[in-house]
């Protein structure tokens, strides 16, 4: 809706000349490898807890727009809270804060690289990184193109849960499960036919 940050953090590039932008393109995806690879090796929620600041820290230097980081929280709030409450019942609290905390790293990693690169140098990066899979019969240029569709969803279906979740406060159906999933469930499926048919259109959707 109007002022809302689409899509949130991994919403896409946003323009500017930050110590971050300027960064090699290999270092940022060496940055998210390593948040990924976080998730095994922190297994202290405060070390967690340290790296997330960190990250943060990042983003506002680099002047990314907190808008964008507030409105990801309202998409990754409800999977914190599920995956938070199971593991504190499963493993107990320290446990579920360090999963939970692990989780945000990846995630605000990834909305790092994705807002300091733009889409197709992106993309071009990906297909080099994939090239040497071609002797197993792979195609970086479809795999590249599984990672634009993928990023471009991401605002799209925001924006519908954003929507839905709107008519459903205005039915007073706000608490209601099916009127805010069952929508935006149908809008996905919509929205991937509309892909489908339209790389199927462009002959990209043929294969072996």
């Amino acid at each position: 809706m109007r002022g809302r940050p689409a899509g949130g953090i991994l919403a896409g590039y946003v323009p500017g000349s930050s110590w971050l932008h300027r960064a090699p393109l290999w270092g940022k995806f060496l940055g998210v490898v390593a948040a990924g690879a976080a998730s095994f090796f922190l297994l202290d929620w405060r070390a967690s807890g340290a790296v997330l600041l960190v990250l943060v820290a990042a983003w506002g230097s680099a002047r990314l727009g907190w808008r964008r980081l507030a409105g990801s929280g309202r998409l990754m709030l409800p999977l914190c809270a599920v995956l938070g409450v199971f593991q504190w019942w499963q493993l107990g609290p320290a446990t579920a804060a360090r999963i939970v905390l692990n989780l945000l790293v990846c995630f605000v990693a990834a909305g790092l690289l994705t807002a300091t690169v733009p889409l197709r140098e992106l993309l071009d990066a990906v297909a080099r990184l994939a090239h040497p899979l071609r002797r197993w019969g792979a195609d970086p240029e479809r795999f590249a193109l599984a990672l634009a569709i993928m990023l471009r969803s991401i605002p799209v279906l925001a924006a519908s849960f954003d929507e839905v979740g709107d008519a459903a406060r205005a039915r007073g159906l706000e608490r209601s499960v099916r009127a805010r999933a069952l929508p935006v469930v149908l809008s996905a499926v919509a929205y991937g036919r509309r892909t489908g048919e339209a790389l199927a259109a462009r002959g990209l959707a043929d294969g072996d």
